[in-house]
């Protein structure tokens, strides 16, 4: 893992930086449910755009979202383990430890 990031707010300029660099993990809040979606990929500004317009079936019925979280790995293993780790139970618990204070915020849009 080479960075770990949170995020407010998405924009333009900041996720353009982020194609090609790797392999992403990232957390999206749903603003209709105040649910997680856990999900990877390799070009984050595109997966995001395919949520938010609404191409991505299980996120569809979820709009909006907002990206809060996302950590970007060299390898595909490395993103896919982490992944599928934030999907457990214990992936879960560790995850609102880590966005507890940010979720917080944004919640408060702050």
């Amino acid at each position: 893992m080479f960075t770990l990031q949170f995020i407010s707010s998405l924009h333009y300029k900041t996720m353009t930086k982020l194609k090609g660099l790797g392999f992403y993990v990232y957390i999206l809040l749903s603003e209709k449910d105040n649910q997680f979606y856990v999900g990877y990929t390799s070009n984050l500004y595109k997966r995001f755009q395919q949520h938010c317009d609404g191409l991505t079936k299980s996120t569809r019925n979820r709009r909006p979202l907002k990206l809060i979280f996302y950590e970007a790995y060299l390898y595909k293993e490395d993103a896919l383990r982490r992944e599928k780790y934030f999907k457990t139970s214990a992936g879960k618990r560790a995850l609102k430890l880590i966005l507890n204070k940010k979720l917080f915020k944004i919640r408060l849009n702050i």
